[in-house]
């Protein structure tokens, strides 16, 4: 696969080294009024392509930042829940015993009651 990328890359770069050199003629560029510059067209081209292409790259470099924090947000709670799914259980504690309850005929009289 790198070898056709390669290629790619070298038919590209001799089409457009063919281009400059049958198109390298100067030309006239009116920037302000009363400012001129005076550049060859295929340096006009690729200025204004990589012009045309910083809010595309823009886009993506935002883009891409934010699925990556999203990405990091899953895996971080996906570990979290692998942490909590590998923990050893929590024994179960034993109910305390609950004391004896006094019977009822041990109850001693109150003072109040006069009988």
């Amino acid at each position: 696969m790198g070898i056709v990328r390669t290629i790619i890359w070298v038919l590209l770069t001799a089409v457009l080294v063919i281009f400059s050199m049958a198109n390298w003629i100067p030309v006239t560029v009116t920037i302000w009024p009363g400012q001129v510059l005076d550049t060859k067209l295929p340096v006009l081209i690729l200025v204004s392509f990589l012009i045309g292409s910083i809010p595309l790259w823009v886009a993506l470099r935002a883009a891409r930042w934010s699925l990556k924090r999203r990405l990091d947000h899953s895996e971080r709670q996906l570990s979290d829940l692998r942490a909590m799914a590998n923990r050893p259980a929590d024994p179960v504690a034993e109910p305390a015993p609950t004391p004896p309850l006094a019977p009822v005929n041990d109850v001693p009289p109150s003072p109040l009651s006069s009988t």
